[in-house]
């Protein structure tokens, strides 16, 4: 059995998702919700697979992939790690991973420049201290690169 998660009903009054079409809104919560996601809101996945899973094309994956990354700002993806990393992600899912767990999943991180971009979303400073610990640990910086808490 998979991670489970929740997702936050207030997703449905964002600004942005009040805008999407119903493929982006279905890609937007496919992102937040699929099989290969983990605790801290960035994990590995290729635009091939997305198409699979989503039952579009290739070039349909990666324009929403673009879309949502140059035009809404909601996520990054790193083509070379094939990474993606999601914004509002402290904001939207329900998270039950534990602080070993999430260490963990952010050690597996191969571009850490996406951890600062998910961080800075975090509302929970119990959360979001975890992230800072690992960016000062690994990096020896903050993972907010000296923006005040929100």
């Amino acid at each position: 059995m998979g991670n489970r998660r929740g997702i936050n009903v207030e997703i449905w009054d964002h600004p942005i998702i009040k805008k999407m079409s119903v493929e982006e809104r279905t890609f937007y919560i496919y992102l937040l919700t699929n099989s290969h996601t983990t605790s801290i809101g960035i994990y590995p996945i290729s635009k091939i697979l997305i198409a699979l899973e989503l039952g579009v094309s290739i070039e349909s994956a990666q324009a929403l992939l673009d879309r949502f990354s140059l035009e809404y700002e909601l996520i990054r993806y790193n083509r070379e790690t094939r990474e993606v990393a999601i914004k509002d992600w402290g904001k939207f899912v329900l998270l039950n991973g534990g602080k070993r767990v999430m260490l963990s999943e952010l050690k597996e991180v191969g571009d850490h420049s996406l951890i600062p971009f998910v961080s800075e979303s975090i509302a929970k400073p119990k959360i979001r201290s975890l992230y800072d610990l690992f960016c000062t640990q690994e990096q020896g910086t903050s993972c907010r690169d000296g923006k005040d808490d929100m």
